[in-house]
């Protein structure tokens, strides 16, 4: 059974870095394009970050502004997202996904397999 389980989230002041991770199993990473997404509440889920099946390209949405860093280890089946310089609006639940689709994707739609998604709260 395709599981992905997204860990990392936390609770920190505004300025701090977390760094989260995206663990697949029963899924090779390397086969698909793998994205982060997000949703605060009251909102829709948005785009993030998405990598290609090699790495790359990378794309990133524009409130990112060169703060998040997506990277992936097809040897472990582990993506990550690192986040810096981290602020109150960045406040969601995110979500890691895997796309089977050409491409890199940046609707949710596109995507066909979703993890649980961690919480990240970031106080001012």
């Amino acid at each position: 059974q395709v599981q992905l389980v997204e860990s990392g989230g936390g609770l920190v002041q505004a300025g701090a870095s977390l760094k989260l991770s995206c663990a697949a199993t029963e899924l090779a990473i390397s086969a698909y394009g793998m994205g982060w997404f997000r949703q605060a509440p009251g909102e829709e889920r948005e785009f993030v970050a998405v990598t290609g099946r090699s790495g790359d390209p990378t794309y990133y949405a524009d409130f990112v502004e060169g703060r998040f860093t997506i990277s992936k280890d097809d040897a472990r089946d582990t993506m990550y997202l690192q986040m810096n310089n981290l602020k109150p609006e960045d406040t969601a639940v995110y979500f890691c996904a895997a796309s089977m689709r050409i491409g890199v994707r940046r609707s949710p739609n596109d995507y066909d397999f979703w993890g649980q998604g961690t919480q990240v709260t970031v106080s001012s």
